[in-house]
């Protein structure tokens, strides 16, 4: 994919019309709404509450609307640069937009540290390249459109994150073995995992979900819906696991091409990244660019579902665990990489990865089986 600078693209309106529909918001913006006995005129804090089923005491609503107040502030200031050009993407207020800084942190999930976390079998560059070329030199992939992806799930107030990044990937493996498409179960990893080193609703390392797959095999969505809480006891029953995994295997770091190819030749990719950033917790729409992205901050897990390049900028697509479609830049300008927060399907524009995974063999129903 060579070495120049690269975005993640999202699928969306034209740049025209998405500023256009911006700037009806930003001079509309949202009306009093009044009462059924015209008394009281809900304030457009109190419409947020309200849409999200929210509720405070006096003390704490002070307090959380202060909050609210400065978010909805920084989104106004960055979709006005929107508009004007001058910002690659819009944001716009959601579910968390009360969440202090703290809250925030421990609601991204992934707990990696950087420097020092442990790493299992690196995969071969030059094998990935040699697979790659195979293929023709694949220019771009979207797993999204061939059948790979599950719909986008809400991890809730649940620091699950590395969860879900892990059932994507297996998710995607079955698919490519044996064309079902299986939405897997993340609160069986929640609840069942934490022997393994996860730590339930306050995060954990991707390689050890995948330790336990690896050991014990997973349940569907279907038989073991997410309930977004880890007080639950393991409910796991191995006669109705519908995933089983052989292996998993680390791409070198900091090295983007392999990652290309591992993305190309494999499928899906589990991915951390930095999403310590007001800006990746309301990302909308366009491309994101995080200018303060720090490789040694992993704090959140999601899922890498393609590539490609449009304009002359190469871009990544990210799955996520809430609410929108995300495309990132990539870059060669530093030796590690990492990624910035992003929502559900992302379009990003500076972009450094760290610690990539992906699985050796998967199978669904029949256990050991293998796609190498």
């Amino acid at each position: 994919m060579g070495t120049k600078q690269t975005h993640i693209h999202a699928v969306q309106p034209s740049s025209f019309l998405l500023r256009a529909a911006l700037l009806a918001v930003l001079l509309c913006g949202a009306r009093p709404v009044a009462s059924d006995s015209d008394e009281a005129v809900l304030t457009d804090w109190d419409i947020w509450k309200s849409s999200h089923g929210i509720t405070y005491d006096e003390m704490d609503d002070m307090q959380r609307r202060a909050i609210w107040e400065e978010n909805k502030q920084l989104i106004a200031h960055n979709n006005q640069g929107f508009f004007m050009g001058i910002r690659p993407f819009a944001m716009a207020m959601n579910k968390y937009g009360d969440l202090t800084q703290r809250e925030y942190q421990v609601l991204q999930g992934a707990l990696i540290d950087a420097q020092f976390v442990n790493r299992g079998k690196i995969v071969s560059a030059r094998r990935l390249r040699t697979n790659a070329k195979k293929l023709g030199g694949v220019r771009s992939v979207d797993y999204r459109n061939m059948g790979y992806v599950t719909e986008v799930k809400d991890q809730g107030y649940c620091g699950s994150c590395w969860a879900f990044s892990t059932t994507g990937a297996i998710e995607g493996q079955i698919y490519k073995t044996t064309g079902q498409l299986v939405s897997l179960s993340e609160q069986n990893l929640v609840d069942c995992s934490k022997p393994y080193g996860t730590s339930g609703c306050n995060g954990a390392w991707m390689a050890n979900a995948y330790d336990y797959v690896v050991n014990n095999g997973l349940q569907s969505t279907s038989t073991y819906p997410y309930t977004s809480v880890d007080t639950q006891p393991c409910y796991y029953d191995s006669r109705l696991s519908v995933a089983h995994i052989k292996d998993y295997r680390f791409i070198p770091k900091g090295d983007e091409q392999a990652l290309a190819d591992a993305v190309a030749t494999i499928g899906p990719i589990t991915v951390a990244i930095d999403a310590d950033h007001a800006s990746f917790l309301f990302y909308s729409s366009g491309l994101y660019n995080e200018p303060s992205c720090n490789p040694n901050n992993l704090s959140h897990a999601v899922l890498l579902v393609g590539f490609g390049s449009e304009g002359g900028q190469d871009y990544w697509i990210i799955k996520n665990r809430s609410e929108q479609l995300c495309a990132h830049r990539r870059t060669q300008e530093n030796t590690v990489s990492n990624i910035s927060n992003v929502q559900v399907f992302f379009v990003l524009k500076y972009f450094i990865f760290l610690y990539l995974l992906f699985i050796v063999g998967a199978a669904a129903g029949v256990k050991g089986a293998s796609c190498d």
